[in-house]
Parts: structure tokens; C-alpha cells; sequence
């Protein structure tokens, strides 16, 4: 398998995430983002993936798989030990549904492409884009804390293995702390992250030091 990643982005990290913990190599391809010349905005890339985005997993049959999520959960239905879903429904549900906020409703406002238009529009500089940055991070996690608070029944966010909302919830969780904001303000969320620092899978890959 080829992944085509990036150091910085988080969407990769998941995917890096759920390789580690199913013991998986993978051939990286490294894409920069940044920067007028960023390669993921470049024909070779676009050839890849239209959508000029990381990850892309290029599976070992020679199927592309773009977006996080859909990567994640092809590599559990292919490799299905350790299993990344619950097995009861209900909290299967609740672990994509985890995933969805963070992917749909926090991380889409903040890419790269996104803060690179803010700068763009009249009276916007870097404080404005850390701003709303800081605004939609605080909003979504705040809600994914309330969610968690009423169905958490194990040491992660679904039960008591990593499931695809943790792969999901901690780099971001890293992410606004990055942004300079304390987990402390979500529990939770504070306490999920703190156990998945534990975990080599999750801090090896997002360079977090291990507690």
C-alpha cells in the first residue's frame, strides 16, 4: 500500500493511526500543503487525487481511497483484528458519529485552503484566522464533550479500545491545544486524550511525547 501524507496535516494522522495499530506497513509518499508551490495543488498530484487533499491510500490492488474516514474503515473491514468499530451497533454508530463531527463540523473550517482564503478577505490577518480557528474548535469540541459526557462507558470514547472517534478525537484534542486551548475546559475529552497519549499507535504518530 501508498500513502500520500503530509507531517502537519491531521486527516493523515488518523490514517497513520489506524495503520499502527493494526501493524501495517505502508509505502509513504510525502505531499507538501503549504506555500504557493504546495504539491497538492499541483497537476501530478491532481492526477492522484482531483480533490488535491491527503491522505490518498493507494491500496495494493491499485484502488485509490481518498478521505480519512473511508480510508479507516477499509483498512478494518480488509485487516479486521484489532477491530477500530464496537461491536454493538449503538456504539458503532456513536463512534462514526464521533468521527463525522470532527471530520465535517471542526476540521473542515480549519485546513490550510481554508485559512489561506481568510487572508484573502478585507480586514482579515493572522490573529483573525487563529481566531476563528480557536472559535470553531472550541465550539465543536465543546459539543463532542456533551456527547461523550452523556454516553461514555469505558476508558475511550466508545468502550474500552481505541475505535475509529478516538483515532478522530486526538489529533484534534492535539490540534487545539496546539491553537492554545486547555483540555482541561472538556473533562472527558481531557482524560480520552491523556489515555491515548499512552498508546504508542497515537503519540508516536503525532510526535506527542510519551507521558
Amino acid at each position: 500500500m501508498k500513502l500520500y501524507a503530509n507531517e502537519i496535516s491531521s486527516a493523515t494522522s488518523r490514517v497513520r493511526i489506524a495503520l499502527a495499530l493494526k501493524g501495517l506497513p505502508v509505502q509513504t509518499h510525502a505531499v507538501t500543503i503549504l506555500g504557493d508551490d504546495a504539491q497538492n495543488r499541483q497537476a501530478d498530484y491532481l492526477r492522484v487525487n482531483p480533490q488535491g487533499l491527503v491522505p490518498a491510500l493507494l491500496t495494493d490492488n491499485g484502488v485509490l481511497i481518498t478521505q480519512s474516514l473511508a480510508i479507516v474503515e477499509y483498512l478494518d473491514d480488509r485487516f479486521p483484528e484489532p477491530p477500530l468499530l464496537p461491536a454493538d451497533p449503538e456504539d458503532r454508530a456513536f463512534s462514526r458519529s464521533v468521527a463525522l463531527a470532527i471530520a465535517s463540523e471542526i476540521h473542515a473550517l480549519l485546513p490550510p485552503r481554508v485559512a489561506a482564503y481568510l487572508r484573502t478577505v478585507p480586514g482579515m490577518d493572522a490573529d483573525g484566522v487563529a481566531n476563528w480557528n480557536r472559535h470553531w474548535l472550541t465550539e465543536g469540541l465543546t459539543a463532542i464533550e456533551t456527547l461523550i459526557a452523556g454516553r461514555r462507558t469505558g476508558q475511550y470514547v466508545a468502550g474500552d479500545a481505541p475505535s475509529v472517534a478516538d483515532i478522530f478525537l486526538f489529533p484534534q484534542a492535539v490540534g487545539a491545544q496546539r491553537a492554545g486551548l486547555e483540555l482541561g475546559r472538556w473533562p472527558h475529552i481531557a482524560e480520552i486524550v491523556d489515555a491515548l497519549g499512552a498508546l504508542p499507535a497515537f503519540y508516536a504518530n503525532l510526535q506527542v511525547p510519551r507521558r
